[in-house]
């Protein structure tokens, strides 16, 4: 025995020595990736050896035969003379991913370890809800795509709509307590719109072991709020036209009930999808809305009429009260469709100053103190238009005028009157003479009260008139000069005003003349008489004529006549003189006038009975001897 093993040892030196060559590698196993279920092939060649090959599975071997006893799966196939071992496996399961290595082990050599993958393709995801998925429009939502199982490697999941992939998808997976990859999914937000009803989206699980990837499709299925449109006929309407506006609306779920208003405030009675309505100026900036409602929710939409109609006045000007040389500015709104063209005059002149809504008048003076007036012409409907006026005020030192004030009697009481205009109203008014002044009240012999004037020209502010009683007037009164003087904060005005004298004296000489000529008429007469009496006779008749007084200014309106005769006949009479006395006349100022009651002129004229040889007196004459100059 001893003998045996170093023989054989010359032997297979001697062998090898005549082949010349040692035993080695042809081919070895490389990592390989294959599919689960399907077949695995992992090469292994030897050279210049024929002893016994076999399989290790993670150092676990396999066996020296071909088939492999005990691996129903496992076999080794190829030429053994050549040197061919590949190792098969057929189907391929998870167990089977392992490192692999071929061995000659008589002669001592080991392959390469090979790394076989087994590949699990993902099962195709699963989508939450699917396949209709129900959103809200508008409403941000999220939808899941899930993958589970035991795919190797972990798949992707991707999202696509038509054909076009969706991005911002979140990536999330989940493992199991072995480590091992429990389920993936991936969440898709997005917020859809009614346009989205019945899109499709697609999710597919891709990897390595299924490039092209399996595809799950959805639905989207789509609620919304109704989407409303809104149409008024006709859109452009005259003023009391009738209107019809009509509200369409699509909704999922349908429409539940409609709402109208018109400005915010509701329309009463308007339920359904149509209203009509007759024009007016509101509609230009009251809009017409219709408010649609579904379980979802409701929209709204609003239109507004393009109503025309004639100017409307919105804002009047104001009145504007500025001192003299500041500027003025009125304004006025009139509303119209189409806008109106606006005028300002100055009242009772018809020139235009300004167009549009505003005037402005620079360094204003007293003079522009007036009326302005804002004035809108009529639309083409001839309907509406018209004017608005405000006054403008020019405050300025005041004005003052003297009254006429009646002359008064040396001891009597006497009347002196101002007219004052002042804006702003004065301050006080002052009367002053050479020894004192007097603003209100009573001082001495003088009082002065205001009383309120008509109002005056427009603009120039309220009116007062000032009155100054002197009780008991003295020469001097006459003489001077009596200051009326008003201020306010913007300077003062003043006149001078005189008082007038009336003298008493003419008056008595003509009544002491006229009582003297009617002494001496009635001494003629008398006379006349006597000698008629003496020398008449009981039948004698004559005739006699009226001596009249012409007295100017009467209220018989004598003074427009010359004298008159009359005749008569009587027995028992005597001539008859008709006078009329009327020596004091008041003018229109009220205050008393001296008047000539004859007017310079008195005439007498007797006439006798027819001439007798009997008669005392063949004719008798008197005339006055002309005009009485009454001293």
């Amino acid at each position: 025995m001893r003998m045996l093993v170093p023989a054989l040892l010359v032997l297979f030196f001697c062998l090898r020595g005549r082949a010349g060559l040692s035993p080695h590698f042809l081919q070895q196993p490389e990592d390989l990736v294959v599919l689960l279920g399907d077949e695995a092939r992992l090469p292994c060649a030897l050279g210049a050896y024929w002893g016994l090959v076999q399989w290790t599975k993670d150092g676990l071997a396999l066996g020296g035969e071909r088939d492999l006893p005990g691996w129903s799966r496992y076999w080794i196939s190829g030429n053994a003379a050549s040197g061919q071992h590949d190792l098969h496996i057929r189907p391929v399961e998870l167990e089977d991913q392992a490192s692999y290595e071929c061995q000659a082990t008589q002669a001592g050599l080991r392959s390469r370890r090979a790394q076989l993958h087994v590949l699990v393709p993902p099962e195709p995801p699963q989508v939450l809800g699917g396949p209709s998925v129900s959103l809200v429009a508008g409403v941000p939502a999220n939808v899941t795509c899930r993958s589970r199982g035991d795919a190797r490697p972990t798949p992707e999941l991707l999202w696509f709509r038509d054909g076009v992939r969706l991005d911002g998808a979140i990536f999330r997976q989940t493992l199991l307590k072995e480590g091992t990859t429990g389920s993936v999914e991936s969440i898709l937000s997005l917020t859809p719109s009614s346009h989205d009803d019945g899109a499709i989206l697609v999710c597919r699980a891709r990897s390595q072991a299924l490039p092209a990837g399996k595809d799950t499709a959805i639905t989207l299925s789509l609620q919304y709020p109704p989407v409303v449109t809104l149409s008024a006929e006709p859109q452009t309407v005259q003023e009391g036209e009738k209107v019809t506006f009509l509200c369409q609306a699509t909704a999922q779920p349908p429409v539940t009930g409609y709402r109208w208003a018109k400005g915010g405030s509701p329309v009463l009675g308007a339920r359904g999808p149509m209203l009509e309505v007759v024009a007016d100026a509101s509609f230009l900036t009251a809009p017409v809305s219709c408010e649609v409602s579904n379980a979802v929710g409701s929209a709204n939409r609003s239109t507004a009429l393009d109503v025309r109609f004639g100017p409307i006045l919105q804002a009047k000007p104001k009145p504007l009260s500025v001192d003299v040389g500041e500027d003025a500015s009125f304004s006025c709104v009139w509303r119209g469709n189409p806008l109106p063209r606006v005028t300002w005059t100055r009242r009772g002149d018809a020139q235009v100053l300004a167009s549009g809504p505003t005037l402005r008048l620079l360094a204003v003076g007293p003079e522009d103190a007036g009326d302005y007036v804002c004035r809108a012409g009529p639309g083409l409907s001839g309907l509406g238009g018209g004017a608005a006026e405000a006054r403008l005020t020019v405050n300025a030192p005041p004005v003052v005028t003297a009254l006429h004030s009646a002359p008064a009697f040396l001891r009597g009481p006497a009347r002196l009157q101002c007219l004052v205009f002042a804006s702003p109203a004065p301050e006080a008014v002052v009367w002053s003479w050479d020894e004192g002044f007097l603003t209100a009240g009573s001082r001495g012999r003088f009082l002065v009260e205001t009383f309120p004037a008509p109002e005056g020209r427009g603009g120039q502010g309220p009116g007062l008139i000032s009155v100054l009683h002197i009780s008991g007037t003295q020469q001097s009164d006459f003489s001077r000069g009596f200051n009326c003087t008003a201020r306010n904060r913007l300077g003062e005005g003043g006149t001078q005003v005189s008082l007038g004298r009336r003298d008493l004296l003419p008056t008595v000489r003509i009544v002491a003349g006229v009582a003297a000529v009617a002494t001496t008429l009635l001494m003629v007469i008398t006379g006349v008489a006597l000698c008629c009496w003496r020398h008449g006779k009981a039948s004698a008749s004559f005739s006699k004529q009226r001596n009249l007084v012409r007295i100017p200014g009467s209220s018989n309106g004598s003074s427009s006549r010359g004298p008159e005769e009359e005749t008569g006949s009587s027995k028992d009479q005597g001539p008859i003189v008709h006078t009329d006395h009327s020596d004091l006349a008041l003018d229109e100022e009220g205050a008393l006038e001296t008047k000539d009651p004859t007017n310079g002129f008195y005439k007498v004229r007797g006439v006798s009975p027819p001439t007798s040889p009997d008669s005392c007196v063949t004719s008798l004459q008197l005339r006055s001897p002309g005009i009485f100059n009454l001293p």
